[in-house]
C-alpha cells in the first residue's frame, strides 16, 4: 500500500520497498535518477529498490538498470 504523500511544494524524500514507498520529508515530486525530470508523487510508478532511486518511465527504469545510466 502506498503511503499518502505528505503536503509540501519542494522535493520529496522517500525510503522505496518492493511494493511501495515511504515518504521520509514533504514534498509534492522526486527527480528521475536517469532523465532529471520531476516527476509528481501521484505519478510515481518506476523505482529500484536496490539503487533507492525514482525513474520517470519504463524505458528510462531500463535503461537504468541494463546500463548502469
Amino acid at each position: 500500500m502506498l503511503t499518502r504523500p505528505l503536503s509540501g511544494e519542494g522535493e520529496a524524500r522517500l525510503r522505496f520497498g518492493d511494493n511501495d514507498f515511504e515518504q521520509l520529508t514533504a514534498g509534492s515530486y522526486v527527480t528521475c535518477a536517469v532523465t532529471g525530470r520531476r516527476i509528481p508523487l501521484s505519478a510515481l510508478r518506476y523505482w529500484s529498490v536496490d539503487h533507492q532511486e525514482a525513474y520517470w518511465d519504463a524505458e528510462a527504469a531500463a535503461r537504468r538498470l541494463a546500463y548502469g545510466q
